[in-house]
C-alpha cells in the first residue's frame, strides 16, 4: 500500500513500485486460500452443516471484529499517525495471521473452529485500523504539493490491477493446489513474499516528523557530533518496532531508559516521591518547578528505575515538546556518564538514588540544551525536518497550568 512516487532515485521508485506490488499480488493469492479454507470451515461441501449455523458464526465474526475496531483506535489511536511506519508494518502481520488462522480452522473440531474464526475476524479488524490509519499518514507525507485526492486515487487503481491480476493466477492455483501439505507450503511462501516486501518498503520511506525514536538519533547526534542528519540519513538507523518510550544514544542496543510525555502533574509528583525521602518530597517538587519557571514542560528522571515523566504546560509548543524530550534525553545520558565515572558501590548507589544530584543534572543539562536550543532548531529545519507537527505524544496527554503564589 506504500506510494511509490516522489521518493529519491527512478531506481528507488522503480524498486517501490516493485515492492508495492509484489505485496498485493501475493497477498491476492493467498488471500484466496485462506477464503477456502473458511468455506470448508463453515461446512461447504458437508451434508451435515446449516446455513443458520454459518450466518451465525458470520453474525459472530463480525460482531467480534467490530467490537475489535472500537476498542483499538480507542486505545492506540494517538500513537498511529506518530509511529505510522511501525502500524503500516503491523497491519500486514495481523493480516497475514489472520489467513493462518483461517487456514488452521477446519483442522480443529467445531468449538475450537468457531475461536479461531472469531480470532481470525479480530486480527483482520486490528489490520483495518491500523492499515487506514497509517496509509493515510504516509499518503500525507507523501503528497509534497498538496494532491492528496491524487494520490489517493492512483494508489487505490494501482492496488485494485494488481488485487485483479492476483486474483486471476490466484483462480489458477487453488484449482491446483488442494492438498493441506501443498496448500500450507504455497501460503507460508506466499506470506514470506508479502512481509519481507512490505517490511522493505516500509523502510524505505524516511519520515519528515519528529516522533520519539527519530528525536533520539537526530538529537543524540547533534549533542555528540554536532551534526544533523537529513531524513533519509536517520530513517537507515531506524527500528521499525521499537519499545514505547525507549530514551537511546543514537542506534545503540543499550537503553537509558523510558520517557512518557504529557503526563498529568499527578504523575510527576507520584515518581518524585517515589525517588526521594518523604521529609525532601515537597521542597524537591518545589526546586523542580523553579528549575523549568520559564520553560513549557517540567521533567522529572528517576535515577534508580531510569524512568522519566515530561509534564506540559498549557501553552506547550510543539518545538517544547521537542525540546523536553530531547532535554530527557541528555539528562539520561549524563546521569549514565556520571554512574559509569563513579568509583565503588556505596557511591554508585547513592548516585542511582540521590534527588538532589538528580536535580543537578537536570538544571545542568537545560543550561547547557537552552543555550544553543534555537541555533539546532533551525538547522533541522533548514535539512527539511518538520519541527511545527508534534509528533512524540503517542497518548491521550494532559496539561497545565503553574500559578505562582502571590507573596
Amino acid at each position: 500500500m506504500l506510494m511509490d512516487i516522489y521518493l529519491g532515485t527512478e531506481d528507488t521508485r522503480f524498486m517501490l513500485f516493485v515492492q508495492d506490488s509484489l505485496q498485493a499480488f501475493s497477498s491476492s493469492i493467498a488471500g484466496l486460500l485462506s477464503s477456502r479454507a473458511v468455506l470448508q470451515g463453515v461446512g461447504v461441501g458437508d451434508a451435515t452443516a446449516s446455513p443458520t449455523s454459518a450466518l451465525l458464526l458470520s453474525i459472530l465474526q463480525d460482531s467480534m471484529g467490530r467490537i475489535a475496531t472500537i476498542l483499538f483506535a480507542h486505545q492506540l489511536g494517538t500513537s498511529l499517525e506518530p509511529e505510522c511506519k511501525m502500524y503500516r508494518l503491523a497491519a500486514d502481520i495481523f493480516n497475514d495471521s489472520s489467513m493462518i488462522m483461517d487456514c488452521l480452522s477446519p483442522m480443529f473440531p467445531k468449538s475450537i473452529r468457531v475461536g479461531l474464526l472469531s480470532l481470525s475476524s479480530v486480527l483482520r479488524a486490528l489490520c483495518g485500523v491500523a492499515a487506514g490509519s497509517s496509509k493515510a499518514s504516509l499518503s500525507a507525507h507523501f503528497a509534497k504539493w498538496g494532491n492528496l485526492a491524487e494520490l489517493n486515487a492512483k494508489d487505490s487503481s494501482q492496488e485494485t490491477v494488481i488485487s485483479l491480476m492476483g486474483m486471476l493466477v490466484g483462480s489458477l492455483v487453488v484449482s491446483y493446489i488442494t492438498s493441506p501439505l501443498a496448500t500450507w507450503v504455497a501460503l507460508i511462501s506466499l506470506l514470506i513474499v508479502h512481509i519481507t516486501t512490505n517490511y522493505l518498503a516500509v523502510r524505505a520511506v524516511s519520515m519528515t516528523s519528529l516522533n520519539r525514536q527519530r528525536a533520539n538519533i537526530v538529537f543524540s547526534t547533534l549533542f555528540d557530533e554536532n551534526r544533523v542528519l537529513t531524513a533519509k540519513q536517520a530513517s537507515k538507523q531506524e527500528r521499525v518496532f521499537e519499545r514505547d518510550g525507549v530514551l537511546r544514544w543514537k542506534a545503540s542496543s543499550d537503553t537509558l531508559g523510558f520517557c512518557q510525555i504529557g503526563v498529568p502533574f499527578k504523575d510527576v509528583i507520584d515518581h518524585v516521591s517515589s525517588s526521594s525521602p518523604a521529609e525532601r518530597t515537597e521542597a524537591t517538587i518545589v526546586a523542580i518547578l523553579r528549575v523549568f519557571e520559564q520553560e513549557e514542560y517540567i521533567l522529572w528522571f528517576d535515577p534508580a528505575r531510569k524512568r522519566g515523566v515530561i509534564g506540559l504546560k498549557t501553552n506547550a509548543s510543539p518545538t517544547s515538546q521537542l525540546k523536553a524530550w530531547s532535554h530527557a534525553l541528555l539528562a539520561a545520558n549524563s546521569l549514565k556518564i556520571k554512574e559509569s565515572n563513579t568509583r565503588g558501590p556505596l557511591v554508585r548507589e547513592q548516585v542511582g538514588t540521590d534527588s538532589v544530584l538528580m536535580l543537578g543534572i537536570l538544571q545542568d543539562t537545560l543550561a547547557e540544551h537552552s543555550k544553543d536550543f534555537d541555533a539546532r532548531i533551525e538547522s533541522l529545519r533548514d535539512a527539511g525536518w518538520d519541527i511545527d507537527t508534534p509528533s512524540l505524544q503517542t497518548k491521550p496527554g494532559r496539561k497545565f497550568d503553574v500559578i505562582r503564589k502571590q507573596e
